[in-house]
């Protein structure tokens, strides 16, 4: 009786050593299907083409460039949509979803074997043969923090420093005072990097692809380093004036949908001059309503987009012009008047301005007359209206981007400025009038604006007695600034 009970529990223990070492086994299958093994990349270079214009391009010959000089090269066309006309020949990695394929089709570890990856710009010659290996021994040799390699494409590259701030959405291009290790380059460039890091990134082949790549590699601190003396030949393409124009067009338009993809507003220094992607006159401000006085971006630790500052700063430049051209006293109020003491300028995560003016001065202004009956868009689009909040006015950038500048009517009773109505805001306070005369001229928002006289004295009246020293978000009940809530 006893050697049947053995042999069933020797066969129970084996049964429960294979079932656990079929888990064991489908769970390490799952995870490694879910991710690419640095281990499995074999080694060599896959090239990809991104930089090219379907309708006008040298595919052809470049892969003919390439493949002729390393047979084995795996050389990827990567498109939204195909070459048109068709080229034969040419392994095309679409990048645009097609309902009939599979969703892994579309990632790049499904398409990359090799451990490197050379983005190669339209119209490249692969000579002398051993240029890409060239690279791939300077980024093998590189420091830590390096890494891509650079090399130029018909000319040679600059190199340039690159500071990106989420919270002020800028990137901001200067040249490199040492070449060494850039943040980024100028000029047409063949880039090499490992290919688990272009894995990593989130918009790994946006266009334009040098100006995404950077950015996104700046946030996590790659270098870029400079292959010196070192160029791949290269023809221009398009090469038609046409074809160079549709180009200059569609680049515009990828431009703005990747910066905005990558929550850029601001680009500085890059060719000079500055270059905007957020809001404008014909566009709706970057964020929504305002509740308890803490705007939406606030919540992602970021402050006000800069081009909302920038219209912030037009709007009350213009307020002023009509104001003072109108014989209306006014002066800064709020945290528009912090803003002047703190930085001579608009706080940087404010959202509006605000003036107090006197009410008996109203009807001095056409336009603020033309508010109380409703409202009024002047000249040059600015829209003026009565607030539906309450009993003071405002202006409008325009009739599509509602960042606006509050003004509040005041009047005198018994030397003391107050109000007939009043929003429940702490900084809603009466105070002496005499604070009002005379009237003092501060910088603010890149101009001069009349405020109290005695304005700091005020506001520690409206704020507290540190809140020159000890800046704050509006709301700190709710979001105090570094992000912590109470």
């Amino acid at each position: 009786m006893r050697c049947p009970l053995c042999h069933m529990l020797i066969g129970l223990t084996l049964l429960c050593n294979t079932l656990l070492l079929y888990y064991t086994w489908h769970l390490h299958s799952h995870t490694s299907g879910r991710q690419t093994s640095t281990s499995a990349l074999s080694p060599g270079i896959t090239v990809i083409v991104r930089e090219f214009r379907a309708f006008e391009h040298g595919l052809a010959e470049l892969n003919h460039s390439f493949l002729r000089v390393r047979p084995s090269l795996h050389l990827l066309i990567a498109s939204e949509t195909l070459p048109y006309p068709p080229t034969q020949g040419l392994q095309i990695l679409r990048l645009h979803p097609s309902p009939e394929q599979s969703s892994s089709s579309f990632h790049l570890e499904s398409h990359i074997y090799t451990r490197l990856v050379a983005l190669v710009p339209d119209g490249t010659s692969l000579d002398p043969p051993d240029l890409l290996d060239r690279m791939a021994r300077e980024l093998r040799n590189a420091s830590p923090g390096v890494r891509i390699i650079a090399a130029g494409a018909g000319k040679n590259l600059k190199c340039l420093h690159l500071n990106v701030s989420l919270r002020d959405w800028t990137a901001a291009y200067r040249p490199a005072a040492c070449e060494k290790t850039c943040g980024a380059v100028s000029g047409t460039a063949v880039l090499l990097l490992r290919s688990r890091d272009l894995f990593e990134l989130p918009f790994p082949l946006a266009r334009p692809l040098h100006s995404a790549l950077f950015i996104q590699a700046a946030l996590r601190d790659w270098g870029v380093k400079v292959l010196k003396d070192t160029t791949f030949p290269r023809v221009p393409i398009p090469a038609t004036d046409h074809g160079r124009w549709k180009a200059e067009q569609a680049q515009r338009t990828e431009e703005a949908v990747t910066m905005r993809a990558l929550n850029i507003r601001l680009v500085q220094g890059l060719d000079g001059g500055d270059r905007w992607y957020g809001c404008s006159k014909e566009t709706q401000r970057c964020f929504g309503t305002v509740l308890e006085n803490t705007p939406e971006y606030l919540y992602e630790n970021r402050w006000t987009p800069p081009c909302c500052l920038r219209a912030l700063r037009a709007t009350a430049h213009h307020v002023i012009k009509v104001l003072e051209a109108s014989g209306v006293r006014y002066w800064l109020e709020g945290g528009s008047l912090l803003g002047a003491a703190r930085h001579g300028d608009i706080i940087p995560w404010d959202y509006d301005v605000d003036f107090g003016i006197y009410l008996e001065d109203v009807l001095l202004c056409a336009e603020l007359r033309g508010a109380q009956a409703g409202s009024l868009v002047d000249a040059e689009g600015f829209v003026w209206e009565r607030a539906v909040e309450g009993d003071f006015f405002r202006v409008q950038y325009s009739q599509s981007n509602h960042l606006h500048v509050d003004l509040w009517p005041f009047y005198p009773r018994d030397g003391i400025m107050t109000r007939d109505s009043w929003t429940g805001h702490p900084q809603d306070v009466e105070f002496p009038e005499s604070f009002l005369q005379p009237l003092q001229s501060l910088p603010f928002a890149g101009g001069f604006a009349q405020a109290p006289n005695h304005h700091i004295q005020l506001l520690r009246m409206k704020f507290g007695e540190r809140v020159i020293e000890e800046p704050e978000y509006p709301n700190p009940a709710l979001l105090r600034m570094g992000g912590k809530r109470d």
